[in-house]
């Protein structure tokens, strides 16, 4: 009942007594009975057929009136024992997410085209960013960032729930924005000093990268154990193939593609390989795993089971407020009945 109150009305109800709503089904018995067995005359006549057309006025205007306020104001009064309430409910969503940092490499090898998407080949730069938009846009209940690098990390976005910005800024990243190397360790542990919440109940580091640590300060295995020691799990991704692939051949100082003669892009195969070795071994350290994606869809499994490793909780608070409404049927009733029986003694009163 309540339920369907709030279907058709849009006002949360409640009965704090709803058995008592059974009593509406014997207003309409009460209503069959009285029409079925007929009022006490007011007048007895040897005959009737002089007041049948003004009892069937009476009756079709006045007499209908009446009945109809009575047993309104009687249902009224039946609701109102039922104790009606009303108000609202709040729900509350406290999430209880993951702090997760992403280290992107755009070094300039990610140009390499050794995937492809949609039947279109593509460089592993756009194909990693391609599954990581879907990865954030699934973890909604998440504090997420991102850190590009080269020779050098720099930060895209600082740990966030606004995604879309998130994506925003992910979308403005290419190669070239710094000195071309790749510093994985150097990588690492800036992402690390981006996960400094106490608060986060866990944190993660998301690794991206087809090449093989060749600058930098730091070794990435001397930054895989102040992960660990942070309590921070890593997970290492290998981006493409080892050994020769096609890598386009751009116009200088510029990022266009260099044309042949029939307007088809040019390519140079190049050898490019990464350290599986030493990423597993950065990735072990930390507690985490390390994954190989040669292809779009071995990507799109990673991200898929990094999803399901590292699964966020999400708490609902209810909250209820409700008032008594019955006062408003109270009042109702009586006054329809009131006025029911004010109408039968004056202006619609029957013949003594």
């Amino acid at each position: 009942m309540s339920q369907l109150l709030r279907i058709f009305t849009g006002v949360n109800m409640q009965f704090a007594h709803p058995w008592v709503l059974l009593g509406l089904l014997v207003v309409p018995v009460l209503a069959w009975m009285r029409g079925d067995r007929g009022g006490a005359p007011a007048v007895e006549f040897s005959s009737t057929a002089l007041l049948r057309s003004l009892g069937r006025m009476a009756e079709s205007s006045a007499g209908n009136f009446m009945t109809g306020l009575y047993y309104l104001g009687l249902a009224s009064l039946i609701v109102a024992l039922a104790r009606p309430q009303g108000g609202k409910t709040t729900t509350q969503v406290q999430a209880s997410g993951i702090d997760i940092m992403i280290l992107l490499d755009v070094s300039g090898s990610m140009l390499t085209e050794d995937y492809f998407m949609d039947g279109q080949r593509t460089n592993r730069q756009e194909a990693v960013k391609s599954v990581t938009k879907k990865f954030i846009e699934a973890r909604t209940n998440d504090r997420i960032g991102l850190m590009a690098f080269a020779s050098r990390p720099y930060l895209v976005s600082p740990l966030t729930l606004d995604h879309d910005w998130l994506l925003q800024n992910l979308d403005r990243v290419h190669i070239g924005q710094v000195e071309d190397g790749t510093a994985i360790g150097s990588a690492i542990a800036a992402g690390l000093n981006r996960l400094k919440d106490p608060n986060s109940k866990s944190k993660v580091l998301i690794l991206l990268t087809d090449g093989v640590n060749n600058c930098g300060k730091i070794a990435p295995e001397t930054a895989a154990e102040a992960s660990k020691a942070l309590g921070v799990r890593l997970y290492a991704i290998g981006a493409g193939t080892n050994g020769n692939a096609p890598v386009p051949i751009y116009e200088p100082n510029t990022e266009t593609p260099r044309l042949d003669p029939s307007g088809k892009p040019m390519y140079v195969e190049v050898h490019v390989e990464f350290d599986e070795a030493q990423l597993k071994r950065v990735a072990q350290i930390a507690n985490g795993h390390f994954y190989r994606a040669a292809d779009m869809k071995s990507m799109q499994d990673i991200f898929s089971e990094i999803d399901k490793l590292e699964k966020s909780t999400v708490q609902y608070k209810k909250t209820q407020q409700f008032t008594d409404l019955y006062p408003w049927f109270l009042t109702a009733g009586l006054v329809l009945i009131s006025l029911e029986m004010v109408l039968a003694q004056t202006a619609w009163r029957r013949l003594p």
